[in-house]
């Protein structure tokens, strides 16, 4: 699959990239795991070369990154190895144990690179697959009522596409996005956001789902391996309405579609990255039916039809009860069916 980002093939199928998963982060009977201490500077001397299977332990790759902030000028050497950044591999998926990472599976997400930097990185690193300039704020729409202007970390080298995988009961949903405008999200053992859609599907067996803030899709996904027949996705973030989209082709074969038209691409919807909407972004047909929206949630309910609905609102700021009990209400005031916060 043609990456939207770079233009290369740095996408792929969710079952290609599903059977990897066994050992594309597993070392072979030559490495070694060194594993160090992030509170501390790494241990002096050159970098360690990568193995003769073409793999690094993660804290190996680390500690060469490492050694270029300090020849940058970046880092004295008296910086801990956790300064470096925060690691998200590609794929992402739950681990019992930390990465020999294989070329390319790495992107770095870092307050103390600049371009320079990130282009030597990417350069001399070989397991770089992009390096994104981060900051303390969560990039997108974190505010559902848009008293904040949305922000986006930049990418500064190589391409920061990246896919986590997903566990659900019906099997694994694959979630590719723009690490530099979607928030992080670390797959984890239990998800409980997921296990809470899947009780609330087999509990009312819904004719149609709405995820109505879907980020890049992985609840309404969830619902699509389930088999549920009509699947509504909505997002304010034009990123996360366009990656939603995009996730479903990835993830073709685990629905029951036969075509995908993504209606307006990349380029197109960024012009745009917040809109009230709805408007519609994406839309599949088969034995299920899908439609994907850019806009806020509030107005959604005008394209949702009558019948047996169940809606998911996974906001951001939970913990604001006032907020997110005003959201419930509005939304069941305008919409039919049931609404629960995951």
């Amino acid at each position: 699959m043609q990456c939207p980002v770079c233009g290369n093939d740095c996408v792929s199928q969710a079952g290609d990239l599903i059977a990897t998963l066994p050992d594309v982060f597993s070392g072979c009977s030559s490495c070694r795991a060194t594993v160090l201490d992030k509170s501390r500077p790494p241990p002096a001397g050159p970098p360690a070369e990568p193995c003769e299977c073409q793999k690094r332990f993660i804290d190996q790759v680390f500690s060469h990154l490492y050694t270029i902030l300090v020849e940058e000028g970046k880092f004295t050497g008296k910086e801990p190895l956790g300064a470096v950044g925060i690691p998200l591999i590609h794929p992402g998926f739950f681990m019992n144990s930390p990465p020999f990472l294989p070329p390319g599976s790495l992107v770095l997400v870092t307050r103390v690179a600049d371009t320079k930097i990130a282009a030597r990185m990417e350069k001399e690193v070989p397991e770089i697959r992009g390096v994104v300039g981060g900051g303390n704020f969560v990039p997108g729409v974190a505010d559902p009522e848009r008293t904040q202007t949305p922000r986006t970390y930049t990418l500064l080298a190589g391409c920061d596409v990246r896919a986590d995988v997903f566990r659900t009961t019906a099997g694994p949903v694959v979630t590719y996005k723009q690490q530099s405008r979607i928030h992080i999200e670390f797959p984890r053992e239990f998800n409980p956001k997921i296990a809470n859609v899947e009780e609330r599907i087999r509990a009312a067996r819904p004719e149609v789902f709405v995820d109505a803030s879907s980020g890049v899709g992985t609840l309404g996904l969830t619902a699509g391996r389930m088999k549920v027949p009509h699947l509504i996705f909505n997002d304010i973030w034009y990123a996360a309405a366009f990656w939603t989209a995009f996730n479903l082709s990835v993830n073709k074969e685990f629905l029951d579609l036969d075509e995908i038209r993504i209606l307006k691409h990349y380029e197109a919807i960024e012009k745009t990255p917040v809109l009230d909407g709805p408007e519609k972004i994406a839309e599949a047909t088969g034995k299920q039916v899908v439609e994907v929206y850019q806009g806020d949630y509030a107005l959604l309910p005008k394209v949702v039809p009558e019948g047996r609905v169940l809606t998911v609102l996974d906001l951001f700021e939970k913990q604001d009860r006032v907020r997110v009990d005003r959201a419930l209400q509005r939304w069941k005031e305008h919409a039919s069916g049931e609404v629960f916060i995951p």
